[in-house]
């Protein structure tokens, strides 16, 4: 159960930065060595371990240009587009515009619960619900669209954050990510579940107020802070527990952006939904502020998966938020960095290992 492919032997790159594609076929035939032929999978064999030789690229130095850091930075004003252009179009694309009064409620709702608990379905209007869901599909495709660009370098050249190199095929990664049931059917069955059923707290069902960006920022802040202690519990409880849940996503030591809800349904359980029915009894959000708090999060955990660093992530690091090569550092070493979107928590409680400690020896540097 111990992490692997952590000690080869490192050799450092001394050329310049390069594009994704190229620096990709640059250190290929090292990769073939170090990763065998399962793309995904941690190398078992020590003596391939000890054997391999790995590149280490050095980004300290090589800037993105203004236009492009900017072009990517648009992707996260891009994943709220929905929540945004409902509540700020107004008489023309604001939703009280586009859909009929009797379909939304601009009141909190108590809804009435039967005798088991849950409420009648055809008293519960859906079209937050349906919005909501709407909202993180939106927010996937411009996030999905965005990784296109950067592997495609129409946004600069990439910054791979571990020297080994996963080949795939795009279309490829984009269908495993889809056909996880963790990542979006079970999540996808909690929202519905909970709404139809009347679970939610009154507030939730209200469309008064517009976005309430205090409301998304408590959100994420305490989602990610009882992610982390679930997350902490899945590795140090006892080891049963870590097999039976967090296991299979940690067979991925050098994740790429896809692999982010490759894992299991007891992990998700675990470390996302019961947070979330936490955080929704202790901040009163309405419809739109949950919304945007879905999509921020459900595309944040995404992209923190990626194989490259973002343009965002200096700003990010300064401001204590998680970056790809935090969550990296989780990956490879499995005993650091066990918060998603915020680094506070480790920080606060000692588990916090920044990823340019372990350049040239697990990361590149300057990533």
């Amino acid at each position: 159960d111990r992490y692997q492919g952590a000690d080869a032997p490192p050799l450092v790159w001394r050329g310049p930065a390069a594009p994704c594609l190229d620096w990709s076929m640059a250190v290929r035939t090292q990769t073939a060595v170090a990763q065998g032929s399962g793309a995904g999978d941690a190398v078992k064999d020590d003596s391939a371990k000890k054997d391999a030789k790995l590149e280490f690229a050095d980004f300290e130095d090589s800037p993105g240009s203004l236009v492009t850091d900017l072009a990517s930075c648009a992707v996260w004003p891009a994943i709220c587009a929905l929540p945004l252009v409902l509540t700020l179009g107004g008489e023309s694309t604001g939703y009280a515009a586009i859909f009929p009064k009797a379909w939304y409620d601009e009141e909190p709702v108590q809804p009435v619960l039967g005798p088991y608990g849950v409420a009648d379905p055809r008293n519960i209007k859906p079209l937050g619900l349906t919005l909501g869901i709407l909202a993180v599909a939106v927010g996937q495709v411009f996030m999905l669209f965005y990784h296109w660009l950067r592997r495609s370098d129409w946004l600069g050249f990439c910054k791979r954050i571990q020297p080994q190199v996963r080949n795939y095929v795009y279309y490829e990664g984009l269908l495993s990510h889809l056909a996880q049931p963790e990542g979006f059917a079970l999540i996808g069955g909690y929202l519905i579940g909970t709404w139809m059923l009347g679970w939610m707290p009154p507030s939730y069902y209200s469309f008064a107020g517009g976005i309430n960006w205090f409301h998304v920022a408590a959100q994420l802040l305490l989602q990610d802070f009882f992610q982390y202690l679930m997350h902490f519990g899945e590795h140090k409880i006892h080891p049963w527990i870590y097999k039976q849940s967090h296991k299979p996503h940690h067979r991925f030591t050098n994740p790429r952006l896809f692999d982010a809800f490759d894992g299991s349904l007891t992990d998700t359980a675990a470390m996302i939904l019961v947070p979330f029915i936490i955080v929704a009894r202790l901040v009163p959000a309405n419809v739109w502020s949950y919304m945007t708090f879905g999509t921020l999060y459900a595309n944040w955990l995404v992209l923190i998966h990626s194989e490259y660093s973002h343009p965002w992530d200096s700003i990010f690091r300064c401001l204590g938020l998680g970056t790809a090569a935090d969550h990296h550092v989780h990956h490879r070493l499995f005993v650091f960095n066990y918060g998603h979107l915020f680094m506070y928590w480790d920080r606060l409680l000692g588990t916090y290992r920044a990823p340019s400690t372990l350049a040239d020896k697990y990361f590149n540097k300057g990533v």
